[in-house]
């Protein structure tokens, strides 16, 4: 999710303090449900915030393990770029994650966890940069 703020594009990124986590909100589809109708209901518990799905910006597969439980998993995770709509705050967001912020690109770089998503993220600073023309140096190169 970005928007355009005071310090260039920004993204909403989630936290979890004990962990010093700072991810991309993502879930597990419902019975019936869209990837997409799984991804905006997911970032809007997740975030707090209403959103617009923009475009399409692929997956990323994974494996964990979890050796206590002797299961190990593959995870493919798809993702959206997206707007808020205007409605919901980060103030509302749900359980799962003690903060939800906005940060500059070049800083979510920096503190996201998942290298990952970080390359999701730089996908998506792509799209908007074809669209939009370009973005802050600094945001534009930090990937």
């Amino acid at each position: 999710m970005f928007r355009h703020g005071a310090r260039g594009v920004e993204i909403v990124l989630c936290g979890r303090t004990a962990e010093r986590l700072w991810a991309l909100p993502k879930g597990t589809p419902e019975p019936g449900e869209s990837l997409q109708e799984t991804a905006l209901r997911e970032v809007r518990e997740e975030s707090g915030l209403g959103v617009a799905i923009v475009e399409d910006l692929g997956s990323i597969e994974y494996e964990f393990s979890r050796p206590a439980q002797g299961v190990r998993f593959e995870k493919t995770v798809h993702h959206f770029l997206m707007q808020p709509d205007g409605t919901g705050s980060t103030e509302d967001h749900d359980h799962e994650y003690d903060r939800v912020e906005w940060f500059p690109a070049e800083e979510a770089f920096r503190l996201m966890t998942y290298r990952n998503e970080a390359i999701i993220v730089r996908r998506a600073l792509d799209v908007i940069d074809a669209a939009e023309g370009p973005i802050d140096g600094a945001a534009a190169g930090a990937a």
